[in-house]
């Protein structure tokens, strides 16, 4: 079973429920990325929180970089999954 696959996500419904959880999270952390950055802006016209806005743009920038490590740890849960169903259809063979 090779990551990345739609069939992976659609395999059972415990694959659908992680699919689902790790969608929610990459878009939780899509909405904090962008609002941060959002804020981090507009505070830039003002120096005297200039600080705010650096740690800011900060945050956003981790948020950022953990949505493709969302991405790869479902993908990584669902091809374990999928190791284990074929692991327990041979064992029924």
């Amino acid at each position: 079973m090779r990551l990345f696959t739609h069939e992976a996500r659609q395999r059972s419904a415990d694959t659908r429920r992680v699919y689902a959880a790790y969608e929610i999270a990459h878009t939780v952390a899509d909405f904090i990325a962008a609002i941060s950055f959002l804020v981090g802006s507009i505070l830039f016209f003002w120096p005297s929180v200039e600080t705010t806005a650096i740690w800011l743009f900060v945050i956003g920038s981790v948020f950022f970089c953990l949505k493709p490590s969302l991405r790869l740890a479902r993908e990584v849960q669902l091809w374990r999954m999928g190791n284990l169903d074929q692991l327990a259809q041979r064992a029924r063979d």
